[in-house]
């Protein structure tokens, strides 16, 4: 997988830069992180550094990028030498990096829909349960698993689609395909049931779990018009997760 993500990696990046990328997916992800000034954050699965980046910009005071990606990480650290924002980027696999510091916040965009078992879900989310400190949260953009494959094409005007080579049970692969200037891409999310996360959340020790709905931001709203983004509202292809640690663990 590391070498595929490689591999795609500058098209990875450029397809950022779409507009339900924009005007839903961090919009709502924005939504639910909340005031970032004078916080401490780990960006796991941080890819080239997107987000990275952004929540520097936004005040966090410490921000630390975690990718399996050597591609991806050399992006982010190129991004970094051009324009410093005193980010660190680590090098390394979720399942296995144990605890690396004390954050206020873990955050991760599409990181989770990677888990092909229980098991695997377990281990993410048990790395992310020891970097938090007290009180701390887990805010996810994710694969909506609930949504139904019947749906799958009905977002392709959005410059994408999801795809199925066989009935939804765990561990299913569900293949994206991105459209990004007149180029395509696509890599295999799995399937975790809603359940399945829950299971794994709660068995780590998070004591709260919000499931957001996307969100489409005035700005995309001005400029598509609310029409546009229907199916992206009634079809639900990603959701947004937050969980908190509790103040006594």
């Amino acid at each position: 997988m590391t070498a595929y993500y490689d591999s795609i990696a500058e098209q990875y990046k450029k397809s950022k830069q779409l507009p339900f990328r924009l005007h839903i997916e961090a919009y709502t992800y924005f939504n639910l992180l909340g005031d970032l000034v004078g916080k401490s954050l780990l960006d796991l699965a941080c890819g080239e550094g997107f987000y990275t980046r952004q929540f520097k910009l936004q005040g966090a005071a410490k921000v630390i990028g975690v990718e399996i990606s050597e591609k991806m990480i050399a992006l982010a650290r190129e991004e970094e030498a051009r324009e410093p924002q005193d980010i660190e980027y680590i090098l390394g696999d979720v399942l296995e990096l144990g605890k690396i510091g004390s954050f206020d916040l873990v955050v991760a965009s599409f990181l989770l829909n990677y888990a092909q078992t229980r098991e695997q879900l377990l281990k993410m989310c048990q790395s992310i349960f020891i970097n938090l400190k007290p009180g701390g949260r887990f805010v996810t953009i994710n694969n909506n698993s609930s949504q139904p494959p019947a749906s799958y094409l009905a977002t392709k005007k959005y410059g994408f689609i999801k795809s199925i080579n066989s009935p939804l049970i765990e561990g299913t692969p569900i293949t994206y395909t991105i459209s990004a200037n007149e180029q395509k891409f696509s890599f295999d999310n799995y399937y975790l049931s809603t359940e399945t996360h829950e299971w794994a959340f709660q068995s780590v020790g998070f004591q709260e779990v919000r499931w957001q709905k996307p969100i489409v931001s005035p700005q995309g709203l001005e400029e598509f018009g609310e029409e546009f983004w229907q199916n992206f509202i009634d079809y639900v292809p990603i959701i947004g997760i937050e969980c908190v640690k509790g103040i006594g663990d």
